[in-house]
C-alpha cells in the first residue's frame, strides 16, 4: 500500500483530533497543526502507526503557513490530503457590539487561514508526481443558515462554501478534488455551552443534542478514501435531533 500524507489544521482536540486518529487508522501519515506545540504533541502521541508529526502554526499567519508546508515538503515530499479544520467562534453579540479586532481575528482563522493552507496545498499537489490530491474544508451548518448573534462566524462559513466551489473548479486541471464537510453540533469544547442552553431564533434558550466527534471522523474518512476520479463535494453530518431543519 502506498503511504499517503494528510495535514489537519486545528488538530489538537475535538473534531481535528478525532479526524487525525481516524486517518491514522486508515494508514495515512498525519501532520497535525495548531497554535500550541504542547497540545498537538500530546494529540500526536495518541495516533496509531509511525511517522506522524506535530507542527505548531497559526494558520492565519502567512509566514507560519509557509513554514508548515516547507516542513511537509521536506519531510514527506508530497501531500495527499488537506483538512482545513481550524476555526473559532466569536462573542455572541449583536453586530453593532462586535469590535473590529474580533472580526479580523475570526476572519483570519476561519477564512484567511483556510485560503492560505489551500493555496499552499494546491501548489504542492499540482507539482508533485503523481500530481493531484484532495482538499476538504470544514464549513459548518452555519454555511447554510445562521444562529442568532453570529455575524462573523456565519459570514466566514458562507465564504468557505465559495472557496470550496472555486477550488473544486480550478482543481480539475490538476487532479485536485475539493469538498466540504458541514458539521452540526459535534461534541467538542466549541459546543460545550449547548448542553446548558443556547439562544434560539425565537428568543428562547434550549439545550441542543450533540453527536460524537468520531462520527465526523468517519465522514471525513469516507471522503478522504475516494479515488480522485470521484468527489463528495458537500456532505452534512449533524446530530439527528438538533434544531436545524426548520431554521431556514
Amino acid at each position: 500500500m502506498v503511504q499517503k500524507t494528510a495535514l489537519i489544521t486545528g488538530a489538537g482536540s475535538g473534531v481535528g483530533l478525532a479526524c487525525a486518529q481516524r486517518l491514522a487508522q486508515d494508514v495515512f501519515t498525519v501532520v497535525l497543526t495548531g497554535r500550541g506545540q504542547d497540545k498537538i504533541e500530546a494529540a500526536c502521541a495518541t495516533l496509531e502507526g509511525q511517522g506522524h508529526i506535530p507542527v505548531a502554526a497559526d494558520v492565519g499567519m502567512e509566514a507560519d503557513v509557509a513554514a508548515l508546508f516547507d516542513r511537509v515538503a521536506t519531510t514527506f515530499g508530497r501531500l495527499d490530503l488537506l483538512f482545513n479544520n481550524a476555526g473559532r467562534n466569536g462573542p455572541a453579540v449583536e453586530p453593532d457590539a462586535l469590535n473590529v479586532a474580533d472580526w479580523n481575528d475570526i476572519v483570519a482563522t476561519n477564512l484567511t487561514g483556510s485560503f492560505l493552507c489551500a493555496r499552499a496545498a494546491f501548489a504542492m499537489m499540482k507539482r508533485q508526481s503523481p500530481k493531484g490530491g484532495r482538499i476538504i474544508n470544514n464549513g459548518s451548518i452555519s454555511a447554510h443558515v445562521p444562529r442568532p448573534l453570529s455575524v462573523p462566524y456565519t459570514a466566514t462559513k458562507h465564504a468557505i462554501t465559495g472557496l470550496t466551489r472555486a477550488l473544486s473548479l480550478d482543481g480539475r486541471a490538476h487532479d485536485i478534488a475539493c469538498g466540504q464537510i458541514d458539521i452540526g453540533n459535534a461534541a467538542s469544547e466549541m459546543t460545550d455551552r449547548m448542553a446548558d442552553g443556547i439562544l434560539q431564533p425565537n428568543g428562547s434558550r434550549m439545550s441542543e443534542p450533540r453527536m460524537d466527534v468520531n462520527d465526523v471522523a468517519e465522514t471525513l474518512s469516507y471522503m478522504a478514501k475516494l479515488s480522485l476520479a470521484s468527489n463528495a463535494m458537500f456532505v452534512t453530518v449533524m446530530a439527528t435531533k438538533m434544531p436545524f431543519a426548520g431554521r431556514g
